[in-house]
């Protein structure tokens, strides 16, 4: 499937905002097509500045660090590295001098070839990178040549370009992406859920929301949304598709017509079957979903309904399921101490994650807190605290979760530990063991982002995983 896109890449003018991996990739890329780039960025660091002695000596690229708010002269095209808010200076500038900006997956897509490999994209504020693997598996079971691209894995520049030949691409994609990609038209795509989540990017909850919709523009064959999330069907309603795209529903219960659903633990599809009116096809069952919990069948739902609409066999989704392996620090189990046992969900940085890693357990003790990022907490403890057994909480914001418990949920013993060092994480599983008792889940599910205490997530998690084999291993 190879065959570039013909443009006239060479010797146009493009600035490149950001040094960050999307954003090496798409400058070399486009100089290597003939393009005059220079990277700006406002970072100084050695590490920045070994990166642009790089690019500068092997590619030829103008790298100009320290500044990010000057449009360089003469600049023709903005390829901005996701993260960049649309307020930044430099979009300004651009605006200013008529010049437009766009991200590194509108590059991507600009370069394809005319029989370049078709994207299944999958967007969300929650499950985007989980459901995209589980797409990629599925895919690959029934034979298929793909790759899990764009918010994860390989820059999706790097992959349009290279030599692989693709049947088709799983492509998860951010808000921030789809915000800077007017040009995509995906062959089927998915948005798995919306919540309020980096609004401070955005702006409001209206245009998060428009940017996510934006993956369903132009779709050809599937807009697959969540039942349980009208605001995922909105979206699609509000779409320009075209002739003959269908709306396709994933709901953790029965599936209606043109549905993928759950019945007596059968995954079953209603959507891309003949006389879908009567007639149901078994795809899975919920124990081939690893974890099974009922957010992650919600994921697995959605990849089957974008393979499906790839007119991949139902034997495919069952063994592409079988054979995936979620990241880590996405409700991981850890050990079991004592018949407690220790769930490690540090990917669960904002409300709507820890609100799906807590309905999977029934008894539990929580571990929380971090940086909020704006959000508040009420909602969440409100429809959780029937499963609470006891909370633990840490980092920066804890008291936001604290006062949310006062209100809705008094009875639930809280220990606040009020600190932030990473000291805190074996001495939160020290007090989570304290109030755990045999059949209880020890739930570190944040709702919060973790660099007020740790570099990430994964170094959150990697810490509350030590502690409890510590435990166990006392307890041995």
């Amino acid at each position: 499937m190879g065959g570039r896109q013909v443009t006239s890449w060479d010797g146009m003018r493009i600035t490149v905002a950001g040094l960050g991996v999307s954003g090496v990739s798409a400058a070399r890329a486009l100089a290597g097509l003939g393009a005059r780039v220079t990277v700006v960025d406002g970072g100084d660091s050695e590490a920045l500045r070994e990166r642009a002695s790089s690019l500068e000596a092997g590619d030829g690229i103008a790298v100009r660090l320290g500044d990010a708010d000057t449009l360089p002269e003469g600049t023709d095209l903005v390829v901005t590295s996701p993260g960049w808010k649309p307020t930044s200076p430099l979009f300004a500038a651009a605006a200013e001098a008529g010049v437009d900006v766009v991200g590194d997956v509108e590059i991507a897509w600009r370069l394809r070839g005319p029989d370049a490999a078709p994207w299944l994209a999958v967007t969300g504020t929650n499950g985007k990178t989980t459901t995209t693997q589980m797409l990629a598996s599925i895919l690959r079971a029934a034979g298929l040549r793909t790759a899990a691209v764009g918010n994860i894995g390989t820059p999706i520049v790097d992959v349009v370009l290279s030599e692989e030949p693709y049947d088709v691409l799983a492509v998860e994609l951010s808000s921030y992406q789809l915000h800077w990609a007017p040009s995509l038209r995906a062959h089927s795509a998915a948005v798995l859920n919306l919540a309020p989540d980096h609004l401070d990017w955005h702006g409001s909850m209206e245009a998060y929301a428009a940017d996510k919709g934006r993956i369903y523009e132009g779709n050809r064959v599937a807009c697959v949304y969540n039942v349980a999330d009208k605001a995922t069907e909105d979206l699609v309603r509000e779409a320009d598709v075209e002739e003959g795209c269908r709306a396709i529903g994933f709901t953790l219960g029965t599936p209606g017509p043109s549905q993928l659903g759950v019945v007596d633990g059968i995954l079953v599809d209603r959507a891309f079957v003949e006389n879908r009116q009567k007639n149901a096809q078994e795809l899975a069952e919920v124990g081939d979903v690893n974890p099974p919990a009922p957010h992650n069948i919600a994921n697995a739902l959605a990849a089957a309904a974008l393979a499906r609409a790839f007119g991949v066999p139902a034997t495919a989704v069952r063994d592409g399921l079988r054979a995936f392996t979620p990241d880590a620090h996405r409700i991981a189990h850890v050990a079991d101490v004592d018949g407690v046992a220790y769930i490690d969900d540090s990917k669960a940085t904002n409300t709507h994650a820890a609100e799906a890693s807590l309905a999977a357990y029934g008894s539990i003790v929580w571990i929380a807190g971090g940086l909020a990022k704006g959000a508040t907490f009420d909602e969440l403890v409100t429809k959780s605290a029937k499963r609470l057994k006891g909370v633990v909480l840490i980092g920066a914001d804890r008291g936001l979760i604290r006062d949310a418990l006062a209100r809705h949920a008094p009875e639930v013993p809280v220990v606040d530990l009020d600190r932030t060092d990473t000291g805190a994480m074996p001495a939160a599983v020290r007090e989570a063991r304290r109030l755990a008792v045999a059949g209880d889940t020890v739930l570190l599910a944040p709702a919060c982002a973790s660099m007020d205490m740790f570099a990430n997530y994964n170094k959150r998690g990697d810490a509350f995983a030590d502690a409890v084999r510590e435990l166990a291993a006392a307890g041995a």
